[in-house]
């Protein structure tokens, strides 16, 4: 059967069960779109580009299921790149779809003309230019097979638009078989031996649980190791969620902006269970400092990231869940009594805490409401700062899949629209943005998206009139100089809200946080913003300074 390559496109993504695209239509992708007219898709269209990469990419993570872009070609494609570039980071499975100018155009500096797999190959999985139409059905399997096996990331198609348009025999393939592309999910039995040898030697083990515990879906796997062990469990950004908030031996986040106590057993720890995580210098600080006691057992699918910043003695390759499923049939109870005491003294001697006043707005205290009004429940994005931390530090997550934020590259502005996409992937979950004054401007124009698609998004900004993480690193740093962190000209918040029809409430007082909240639930039509105006000058603490052990730490204890 002879079809167009539009067609073909459409063809695909059903047989992958897409039922959401976000995209912006543009002269190169216009057959694409017209395809897109008839068929059982629903397409949401940002207004920006990135916004639509952001909201494929918060789909994604609240869905576990591959998000799809489209963008057109030149600006359009290139609009893409910070998004394609922050789901790298995080391991996220995006295709992105992207046209090209007329294949025999290609190279001659055509109107709207980019060379977006060159441009984006360091920040993909992998990438295609589609030559032959014909082509279009076996580079879409593998896209979507590259993008959600193994290590997720994105992977972008490329389409001329002439192959758009052209017509050829329509065949799409069953599976997949790369040769050079063989993910490993099963752990090496000699290795998942000596890791639990070396659990079982350990006194004061801890594990370290990353996003690919999410990502494989592993977090009852991991709740189940962490008890039969008595092992105490710290997360990493990334990893949030991944195991409940309010249990026993959960440490919260390590590292930068990580509490004491977490910080403290990492650098104590005789054993480090590292799960799904890469050790990012955000977790390690120095890294000759981190850990210095302990033996490190890695569990990672991605075998690049074993090793590469921090030396393993237990290496192990594969998915998550199943070398936890491996590791579990021959765990026996651990005996750390004495350790876990010893977290707890901690934990009772350096907690997270922070100055409540009644006459000024702290944003510790907004966080702790929203988990309180949502009963922990609600999915959560974030854009990138101060108010991201705190959210890490204050909001108890219970579950995998709660928490949205950029990790790796930290991008400003992907809150929002991330919001957008959970809420559309997951249309009976609540769903809340925690963002920054400066942040929630890099991509205001998406609640236009929100509204036009009846989104009842709440968006808490934290609204400090700074940058706030870069003011607060040019107050420790370099002498209070705030050289352009002050955000003169911000908009009322409010009023920005209602002008594209949403709801806006403002906040300056604490005892208006609940009433504000309680409103903002009670609106499932359309997304709320609630302008919450918080002292300027607060600090997200603990802090360790950079380049500095984990274990040395402003606002806390220091061993």
């Amino acid at each position: 059967m002879k079809i167009k390559g539009a067609m073909m496109v459409v063809e695909a993504l059903k047989r992958e069960n897409v039922d959401v695209v976000f995209g912006y239509p543009g002269g190169a992708v216009l057959p694409l779109y017209d395809a897109l007219y008839d068929a059982d898709i629903t397409h949401i269209m940002p207004r920006h580009e990135q916004g639509g990469i952001h909201a494929a990419d918060g789909y994604s993570r609240a869905t576990g299921k591959a998000g799809v872009c489209i963008a057109t070609s030149g600006p359009g494609a290139t609009n893409l790149v910070t998004g394609i570039a922050n789901a790298y980071m995080d391991s996220v499975p995006i295709v992105a779809l992207t046209g090209q100018v007329p294949a025999n155009l290609i190279g001659t500096d055509a109107f709207q003309e980019a060379d977006i797999t060159g441009i984006t190959l360091p920040i993909t999985k992998h990438n295609y230019l589609v030559k032959e139409t014909r082509d279009i059905p076996q580079i879409l399997k593998e896209a979507f097979y590259v993008a959600t096996t193994g290590r997720p990331g994105p992977v972008l198609v490329d389409i001329p638009r002439d192959v758009l348009a052209q017509e050829a025999d329509f065949k799409y393939p069953e599976k997949v078989d790369l040769r050079s592309y063989k993910p490993t999910y099963t752990g090496h039995g000699g290795q998942i031996n000596r890791a639990v040898r070396v659990i079982k030697e350990a006194k004061r083990p801890v594990i370290c649980a990353g996003g690919g515990v999410v990502s494989s879906g592993a977090q009852e796997e991991l709740i189940k190791l962490a008890e039969i062990g008595q092992i105490p469990v710290t997360n990493t950004l990334m990893g949030l969620g991944s195991f409940p908030g309010g249990h026993p031996l959960f440490l919260g986040m390590l590292g930068m902006h990580g509490t004491v106590y977490a910080n403290y057993a990492v650098t104590e720890a005789d054993l480090i269970i590292a799960i799904g995580m890469r050790f990012d210098d955000r977790v390690t600080g120095r890294v000759d400092s981190f850990a210095p006691h302990a033996k490190i057992i890695h569990i990672d699918i991605d075998p690049a990231e074993i090793g590469k910043n921090v030396e393993v003695d237990v290496p192990i390759v594969g998915d998550v869940r199943r070398v936890l499923e491996q590791m579990l049939k021959k765990l026996k109870k651990g005996e750390t009594e004495e350790w876990v005491e010893q977290i707890g003294r901690w934990k009772k001697e350096y907690p997270l805490t922070y100055s409540f006043s009644q006459e000024e707005l702290k944003p510790q205290h907004i966080i702790q409401e929203i988990c309180k009004i949502t009963d922990g429940e609600a999915i959560i994005t974030t854009d990138v700062g101060q108010h991201q931390m705190w959210t890490a530090q204050y909001f108890k997550f219970k579950r995998s899949r709660s928490l949205i934020s950029s990790g790796g590259l930290g991008t400003m502005g992907y809150g929002f629209p991330a919001a957008i996409g959970a809420q559309v992937g997951c249309p009976q979950e609540k769903v809340f943005c925690i963002a920054g004054d400066g942040s929630i401007q890099m991509n205001s124009q998406e609640i236009a998206t929100a509204v036009c698609n009846k989104l009842p998004i709440k968006v808490a900004i934290i609204n400090n009139q700074f940058l706030g993480m870069v003011r607060q690193w040019q107050e420790l740093f370099f002498q209070r100089r705030y050289s352009s962190t002050c955000l003169e000209g911000s908009p009322d918040f409010v009023k920005l809200a209602e002008a594209y029809g949403a709801a806006g409430i403002r906040v300056t007082k604490p005892q208006e946080v609940v009433p504000a909240l309680e409103k903002a639930m009670e609106i499932n039509d359309r997304p709320v913003f609630i302008d919450f105006q918080v002292v300027p000058e607060e600090n997200v603490f603990p802090m360790v300074p950079p380049a500095s052990p984990i274990n040395k730490i402003l606002g806390g204890g220091t061993k």
